[in-house]
Order: structure tokens, then C-alpha cells, then sequence
């Protein structure tokens, strides 16, 4: 077996530098990930301690959390104590679901992140530690990771008879390493089959990118673009071992590429909120804009009779409408008008984010838009 040594995998990573455009910005690694290394997600039912009577409900009936309830019972059964789940009157303990994320990378004994949510009718986890919980996958029902730990909550909360502030989410929160991984499927490079790199975003022409610089990297036709998000590479005769393709993998992953991004109008007409990507061009578009003002009223009068008649005073409303019309702004853009050129040209208007939502709108009607629009 032919082996390769260290300052020829060094030459190979620095001739892979040298041959990159001087403008390349982004590492492929940024851009893809291995195909097959997928994470697990793993999910649990827990309870969580401690909390300052702001737990889940236990009082029988309609109104408590009859599976808080139940938990609680079952859990004080695991320690040899029997307690009728109808006498339980504690708001120190809450119902939670407990998630987290396991990459193809842990091995047992690792640590991970782990999410938590309210199930039940409590107020807030603060201060709330969580018992050890079983995190299974749902598709063969195996125990991944145990989590355990104290809660830590982004949020705050005050209440006072006939009052409550809330600062953030109080019901949701984190345990940073609080999973302990017990089992996982490790991922392994196979020999046997091409390295697949599957980009994040599909982009042909980044695609295209990422095969060229490692093909110029290795000198060899090595590696060829399958489809728009998916480029396959073989594996050089010279990497045989696990070791070697680990070594193969990460000179591939450090290569760089000048990244095309795609341009895009990304708008949220719910909170006002526009982003545009810096490679946007707008075409030559007159743009008129103006503020049209309907306001209604209603004036109550009353009407009182004659003095010493037999009338009835009589109470009612007057409605009055006024429109009002705004002169029209207008600006033109020239051909090739960049997002800095079209947001000073905006604001030099005093145009409100809906304002600005409606007019990116309508130039996308008009096939001036250079970019894709995207109305969330």
C-alpha cells in the first residue's frame, strides 16, 4: 500500500491555496456538509423541581395537570414511598419536554445541549432543576442521552395580586451540556463509496467552484458536481486507510471558494422588517408614491324640547367623512441602481418600512427586480 507522507499532504494544501482566486472569502467546509452525517434528534418527557409556586397545577379535576399529577406519584413510587396522586397539592414541579440534537460526531460520554418546555399550566421554570430524563429516538424508541441539571432561563417574570410583568420566555430553556451522550452512531468515512459534499445551499455555480479547486488541488479529475446541491469526490488511490481519508476530508474541507450568493428581497410584512442582499440590481423604474388620509367621525348631539311642551329630549350622532390626498413623491432610478442607491433615494422620501415593503413589491411586478423577492 502506497503511503504519503506529511510534506506531501502539506504541498498539496498549499498548492490548493496558491491556485484559489486571491478573492476567495469562504472555506467549503462553511458550505457543506458530509453526506450521511446526519444528527439524531432525541426527545423525552421529564419533571422539573424546585420551582417558587410556579409549577404546573395538582389539584384533581378539570383544572390541574392530571399528568403532572401521575408523574409525580410515579416517581415517588421509584423510590419506595405510595402517595394517592388526589392528595397532591404541590406547585413545585412542572411537566416539561425535553429535546435535544446529536451530532454524527459524539461518541458516548459527550456532552450536548439540551432544550426544555413547559407542558402544563406553569408560570415559569425559573429556578426549576430537571430530574434525569431518557431522551429516545422516536424511530426505534433507544435511550440516546440522559439529561439532568439546573435550568437556565432567558426571561424573567414578577406578579402581584391583579398584576404580571414578563420579560422574554420564561417558560422555555436550556441546560449548555446538560445531556450526557449514551449511545449514537458514530460516522465513519466509507472507502468504498464516493466522499459526497452536500451543500447547504444549492448553487450550481458554487458547485461547480468546489469541484474545480479540489480538482486543481489534487491534479487528478477527482471530484465532479451530480447535481445543483450534491458533488461527489473519489477518494485518491494514495488515501487508503480511515486515517488517511480523515486526512484527505479535512485538506478538501479547508479549500476556499469565491461564494456566489444568490440575490434576494427578503421581506416580513408582519413586523415591517426588509432585508436585501448587496448584490441586488434594480433596471430603470419611475417610482410616484403618495399617502391617501380617509378619516370618519361621529359628533353626538342632543336635542332638548321646548320649555313646558309635552317633548322628549333625544340623544343621537352626526357622522362626517373627510378624504385627504397627499401630493405623490416620485423618484427615478437609473439602470443598474444598487440597494445603498435605492435605500438613500427611500429615505430621503420619509418613507415608513410598509411603505418601503409595497414599493419593493410592485418593482418586482414591474420586472425590475434583478433578484428574487421573498414575502414571509
Amino acid at each position: 500500500m502506497k503511503k504519503i507522507s506529511f510534506i506531501t499532504l502539506l504541498g498539496l494544501l498549499i498548492t490548493g491555496l496558491l491556485a484559489q482566486d486571491i478573492y476567495a472569502q469562504t472555506k467549503i467546509d462553511d458550505l457543506v456538509r458530509i453526506r450521511d452525517a446526519n444528527d439524531i434528534e432525541v426527545i423525552g418527557y421529564g419533571l422539573v423541581t424546585g420551582l417558587d409556586r410556579t409549577g404546573d397545577r395538582t389539584i384533581s379535576g378539570r383544572q390541574g395537570s392530571a399528568f403532572t399529577v401521575q408523574s409525580i406519584a410515579n416517581m415517588l413510587q421509584n423510590f419506595g414511598i405510595t402517595v394517592d396522586p388526589t392528595y397532591l397539592r404541590t406547585r413545585n414541579v412542572a411537566a416539561v419536554m425535553v429535546t435535544a440534537r446529536i451530532s454524527p460526531y459524539n461518541s458516548p460520554g459527550s456532552n450536548v445541549d439540551v432544550t426544555v418546555s413547559s407542558l402544563g399550566d406553569a408560570s415559569s421554570l425559573v429556578g426549576g432543576v430537571l430530574l434525569q430524563t431518557p431522551l429516545i429516538d422516536p424511530n426505534n424508541q433507544e435511550v440516546y442521552v440522559m439529561a439532568q441539571g439546573p435550568l437556565v432561563v432567558g426571561g424573567i417574570t414578577a406578579e402581584a395580586p391583579g398584576a404580571r410583568v414578563m420579560r422574554n420566555q420564561t417558560l422555555t430553556a436550556t441546560l449548555p451540556g446538560g445531556g450526557s451522550v449514551m449511545n449514537g452512531e458514530v460516522f465513519q468515512l466509507d472507502r468504498t463509496r464516493p466522499l459526497g459534499l452536500i451543500l447547504r445551499q444549492p448553487n450550481y455555480q458554487n458547485a461547480q467552484r468546489v469541484a474545480n479547486v479540489i480538482n486543481e488541488t489534487f491534479d487528478q479529475n477527482i471530484a465532479q458536481v451530480f447535481n445543483a446541491g450534491l458533488i461527489e469526490v473519489n477518494w485518491p488511490p494514495q488515501f487508503q486507510g480511515i486515517g488517511e481519508l480523515n486526512q484527505f476530508t479535512s485538506i478538501v474541507l479547508d479549500l476556499e471558494i469565491q461564494v456566489d450568493t444568490p440575490a434576494r428581497v427578503v421581506i416580513n410584512e408582519r413586523t415591517g422588517t426588509i432585508v436585501a442582499g448587496g448584490n441586488i440590481r434594480i433596471d430603470e423604474v419611475l417610482i410616484s408614491h403618495g399617502s391617501v388620509q380617509i378619516e370618519t367621525r361621529r359628533t353626538p348631539f342632543v336635542a332638548q324640547p321646548a320649555p313646558l311642551s309635552w317633548g322628549q329630549t333625544v340623544v343621537g350622532e352626526v357622522a362626517s367623512a373627510n378624504v385627504g390626498d397627499s401630493p405623490a413623491q416620485t423618484i427615478v432610478l437609473e439602470e443598474n441602481t444598487t440597494v445603498t442607491s435605492l435605500a438613500a433615494s427611500l429615505n430621503d422620501l420619509g418613507l415608513t418600512p410598509r411603505d418601503i415593503i409595497s414599493i419593493f413589491q410592485a418593482i418586482d411586478r414591474a420586472g425590475a427586480l434583478r433578484g428574487t423577492l421573498i414575502v414571509m
